[in-house]
Formats: C-alpha cells, sequence, structure tokens
C-alpha cells in the first residue's frame, strides 16, 4: 500500500528526478508520487532504451521521461537508483552539463558511500547515500513505513534526506562512511543470503521425495514460528534442534546424508559452526567431530 499523500503541499517540497528504472527506482518513483513529492524526470541512463514500462511509468507519476545528461533535470533533488558499479560513471557523465550548484544528489547504494558522486560535489551540488533497508523485485512496491534508510553524505543533503525519509514513513539511520559495506552484508544476510538458504532447503526437501508444490506449504508454519520467537526473544531462545540438544549423533547422520548434495552440505556445515561459536549448544566438541566426518 503506497503512503497516503500529508497535509503538506506539493509545492512546499523539493522536486525529484529520478535515474535509473530498475526495481528500485520505479517504486521510489511511485511512493514519492504518492507521498505528495512531484517526480520531475524519470531518466534512463545514457544509450538505455525508453521501454514501454519506462513511459507507463513516467505518466503514472506525471514526469517527463529523458535520457541523463542529453537534457537538464530541473529538480531540486536528483536520485541515482542504478546499479552500484553504474553510480561513478552516471555521476560524471551528469557533470558534463547543467549548472549543479546548491542541487541535492542522492544514491541508493548500501555498499558505497556518497564519494562515488565526487564529480557532482566538485560543481557544487551537495551529496548523500540515502539506502533503504528493503527488498525490491519486479511489479512489487513495497510499504516504506518503518523501513531505515541508511544515511551517509553532507549535512545539507542529509537534512533533505531525512525530511524525505520522514514524509515516506521511513527511520532514519546515520551510518559513517567506513562501516557502508559491513553495514551492506548485514542486510544481505537478512535478504538475498536468506533466499539462498530457502533455496539449499528446497534442494533437501525435493531430495526427500517433497515436491516442490509441496515445499512452502510444509515450511511455512516452521518459518513464520521461528521469526516469531526470534523478534520476540532473541537468537539465543530461538535456537533449537540437534546441535542445541548436543545430538551428535544426529548431526553426523545429516552431514553422510548430504554428501550426494555437495553445496547444501557445505552451506550445514558453515552454519553449524557459526551456531557453535553463537549460541547455546550442548556437547560442542561431540558435534565439532560430527560436523568434519
Amino acid at each position: 500500500m503506497l503512503p497516503a499523500v500529508s497535509k503538506q503541499s506539493r509545492g512546499s517540497r523539493p522536486t525529484i528526478s529520478i535515474i535509473g528504472l530498475g526495481n528500485l527506482g520505479g517504486a521510489l518513483a511511485l511512493t514519492l508520487s504518492a507521498a505528495g513529492y512531484r517526480v520531475a524526470a524519470i531518466a534512463v541512463r545514457p544509450g538505455g532504451k525508453r521501454s514501454r514500462e519506462a513511459k507507463a511509468l513516467a505518466r503514472r507519476v506525471s514526469a517527463r521521461l529523458i535520457e541523463a545528461g542529453k537534457q537538464p533535470l530541473d529538480s531540486d533533488v536528483v536520485w541515482i537508483t542504478v546499479p552500484d558499479d553504474a553510480i561513478a560513471a552516471v555521476a560524471r557523465a551528469l557533470a558534463r552539463s547543467g549548472d549543479w550548484k546548491g542541487k541535492f544528489v542522492f544514491h541508493s547504494s548500501g555498499a558505497l558511500t556518497s564519494d562515488e558522486l565526487a564529480p557532482l560535489r566538485a560543481l557544487g551540488a551537495r551529496v548523500a547515500s540515502v539506502h533503504p533497508m528493503m527488498t525490491f523485485v519486479r511489479g512489487a512496491v513495497p510499504e516504506l513505513a518503518n523501513v531505515a534508510f541508511a544515511l551517509e553524505g553532507n549535512r545539507a543533503a542529509l537534512h533533505v534526506a531525512r525530511s524525505i525519509v520522514d514524509d515516506l514513513g521511513g527511520q532514519p539511520l546515520a551510518i559513517q562512511k567506513q562501516h557502508k559495506a559491513l553495514y551492506h552484508i548485514f542486510g544481505s544476510f537478512a535478504s538475498p543470503l536468506f533466499i539462498a538458504l530457502m533455496t539449499s532447503m528446497e534442494e533437501v526437501a525435493r531430495a526427500a521425495g517433497i515436491r516442490q508444490r509441496q515445499i512452502k506449504p510444509i515450511m511455512l508454519p516452521l518459518l513464520l514460528q521461528t521469526l516469531r520467537n526470534y523478534l520476540e526473544y532473541d537468537a539465543a531462545s530461538a535456537f533449537t534442534g540437534p546441535l542445541a540438544r548436543g545430538d551428535a549423533a544426529t548431526v553426523q547422520k545429516h552431514i553422510a546424508e548430504l554428501k550426494e548434495l555437495p553445496e547444501a552440505r557445505a552451506v550445514y556445515i558453515a552454519l553449524a559452526k557459526a551456531a557453535l561459536k553463537r549460541l547455546p549448544t550442548k556437547a560442542p566438541q561431540k558435534i565439532t567431530r560430527a560436523l568434519v566426518l
């Protein structure tokens, strides 16, 4: 559900242009527009194609659809939502034209700092990295209320970013430059690597003779209760199973059965070793020996 327009008038807020029409850029354009911001332009990267989807999005938020660096961006804020490895190149391309003095430029990389925007900063732009701790997939516009937005950069740019995040219902989170990569790894464990774990789970389920269509219904109650236990209590209190019980014989049997699934076996061993170091386990020495058999 998109946020409702607040009482503050659209005209009193900064206008925003978005560069990059990936999952994040599209969702951000819709969310900002619904929150009362005027999306002045949606810009594809130099050489990018103006797809039917891009045109539809621009019409939906009443924005111009342009090519970045070829036409001026007459908005107060320029928000770059391209992949990490393209941010610096986009910044260099933008720096070749236009007046950047006094403008605000954000990028949304979780791992990279505002220094990626140095070419625009040198021209007088006030820059920041503004990263929502949320997953964005094709066709979905996630709710951003209560979502943490990691902010780092110029003080004036951060002031504007905090105001926008507040209007979206998000939670500003100050992050130091030297911590950006670790912050991003933190998020990676919560979403993409968690999904990778789910693929290992599915692989083992199929090997056990469970049909693909049965996997989610079988695992959903367990997954939901595990998450509830973690959220209501803590990791130690939510930790159960043979590792917690010190059942080395069962762990040994697991390792033996997984020899035919080497990738899942490696995931199991890595997570079990992490559990031995971080979580309450009985008979840790026996469990350690079982893991290497």
